[in-house]
């Protein structure tokens, strides 16, 4: 098994997507639909084992060796400032962190902006390059109520279409940066694997090009 090189798929949508562009590019076909609750998939062919994970817990997988190489947000990379080599941006997954507000929202720079999110360290950073201080308000579920609530005065999330903002009167304030997902390896299989690993990355750029 030590031939195999393994990959950190995330579940869900993005998996999927993940999952077409291999078959697309050639480098394996496998399919996910009806393996139940198993969580590691072989491509005997292909010589590649893909590990099923969520989608944040990905660059975990990678940064700690438990997979050669793996897909996973940016916005994923930039939270867990995880450290590995990012070799490829895929160019789907496409959407953006933002801060929004309210519609009638005003800045009072005199005291600390109370910031809902499930991206602490995310805001924190880009709050900070700005130089404004914050209040980080931790939340795990819905950030849109915060606001609306009074929890807070912003939130900083991942916008894609808007409409769910508009559901609750909210508005795009600034965007921070863009995300998509990204292909990327472990530093020391990147070194042993080299060659492998550059291979599936080759096949994936002229794969996604297509897209």
């Amino acid at each position: 098994m030590e031939d195999y090189l393994s990959v950190a798929l995330p579940k869900g949508r993005l998996g999927e997507k993940v999952l077409a562009l291999f078959r697309k590019a050639g480098i394996a076909d496998i399919d996910i639909a009806n393996v139940g609750r198993k969580l590691c998939i072989e491509d005997e062919a292909a010589k590649l084992r893909f590990i099923l994970v969520k989608p944040y817990d990905s660059a975990v997988f990678v940064e700690r060796g438990a997979a050669d190489i793996g897909v996973c947000g940016y916005d994923v990379l930039v939270e867990q400032h995880s450290d590995v080599y990012e070799l490829l941006d895929l160019g789907f997954g496409k959407c953006a962190m933002c801060v929004a507000a309210p519609k009638d929202f005003k800045d009072e720079p005199a005291r600390p902006l109370r910031v809902a999110t499930k991206y602490a360290c995310a805001a924190e950073e880009f709050f900070a390059s700005k130089g404004r201080d914050i209040d980080i308000i931790k939340l795990n579920g819905s950030i849109e109520p915060a606001p609306i609530l009074g929890l807070s005065d912003v939130i900083f999330d991942i916008v894609e279409t808007g409409s769910t903002l508009k559901e609750n009167h909210l508005e795009v304030v600034e965007k921070a940066f863009d995300i998509s997902a990204r292909f990327i390896a472990n530093k020391s299989s990147y070194n042993f694997k080299n060659a492998e690993i550059m291979r599936i990355t080759k096949l994936l750029a002229e794969a996604a090009t297509e897209i």
